[in-house]
């Protein structure tokens, strides 16, 4: 289940996906990432889109300019963190293509 802000207007809170947990991702896909801890310690897994593979990395971004955290906070993410590629929003508007906002 979706939560916060950071992949609007892509997902919404209260989004359900559907999630091939282990999966390797291709640039543009919305991937499951377990982003690095804060100061006041673990952040929640995260939905992010995949940008660019680099190296043993992965860059993600959140669709929103304004919400959330992404690699531009806190670097790219080990490929270890990336831990499966959404395939579809089941609730409460399906959709099997989560097209990247910008374009």
């Amino acid at each position: 289940m979706v939560r916060g802000r950071s992949m609007l207007p892509t997902l919404h809170d209260g989004d359900r996906l559907l999630v091939r947990w282990g999966a390797v991702p291709r640039p543009g896909r919305l991937v499951v990432v377990r982003l690095p801890d804060a100061d006041d310690g673990p952040r929640p897994v995260s939905v992010k889109r995949a940008v660019r593979r680099e190296g043993r990395t992965w860059w993600v971004e959140r669709d929103s300019p304004t919400e959330g955290v992404d690699s531009w906070q806190v670097g790219a993410i080990a490929e270890a963190d990336v831990l499966g590629v959404v395939l579809a929003r089941v609730w409460p508007r399906p959709a099997r293509a989560l097209p990247d906002p910008r374009g």
